[in-house]
């Protein structure tokens, strides 16, 4: 009918991450957390928000993750740099504390815990499901004693939780997208009447009351 029509693509819909991480917390739902989605390739941040997100087996989802895929698609060459590993979700799992303070927190905690193993002292510091991911990632070995935990170690473990990443690796595909863009073009209509520009008397969408 003469109308411009672009390429339906997914606009808010959940993002794939790397698969190994995520499906070792898959269900795990964070709440409180901030995220950032960073380009590592030109340093720049391309979303930031606070609230909760989900892990899954394919990667990540929930409120956050949704309305960071918008802007995640907007950015130029943005499939490109998700096949070299640029784009990183960093995620503040402690936000209301800076390093300074969660180490503070963490110190409180090994002192009650200082007797334990590693493994067995984070139970009030993180959700179940996290515990075994972080322990990997922090290099600290499981069994170890948290009376025998460096400094070194301990500031370690901070900057983990203050800055977990994780490697996006694309977007779902648009049938899960939760909203689409593309289709007509929008300056071809009306906003107010929803009528076509380029036709007479033919309206996209007309009020029901």
């Amino acid at each position: 009918m003469g109308h411009t029509i672009i390429t339906p693509q997914a606009s808010i819909v959940p993002l794939e991450a790397e698969k190994k991480l995520c499906q070792a917390m898959m269900g795990l739902s964070l709440k409180n957390v901030k995220i950032q989605l960073i380009n590592i390739e030109n340093h720049k941040k391309i979303y930031e928000d606070f609230g909760e997100m989900l892990f899954t087996h394919f990667g990540v989802s929930g409120p956050t993750i949704l309305s960071s895929s918008a802007h995640l698609l907007r950015e130029k060459n943005v499939e490109e740099y998700l096949k070299k590993g640029k784009i990183k979700l960093v995620i503040d799992l402690k936000p209301a504390l800076d390093k300074s303070a969660l180490d503070i927190r963490i110190r409180r905690d090994f002192e009650v815990c200082k007797n334990k193993e590693f493994k067995n002292s984070l139970d009030k510091l993180l959700p179940k499901k996290m515990i075994g991911t972080i322990i990997e990632l922090s290099g600290i070995e499981a069994s170890k004693k948290v009376n025998e935990i460096t400094r070194e170690e301990r500031t370690r473990l901070v900057d983990l939780l203050k800055d977990f990443e994780v490697t996006m690796t694309g977007f779902r595909p648009i049938e899960e997208a939760i909203v689409t863009a593309g289709g007509v073009c929008v300056k071809e209509i009306n906003p107010k009447t929803m009528q076509s520009k380029k036709i007479a008397r033919f309206v996209f969408c007309r009020r029901s009351d």
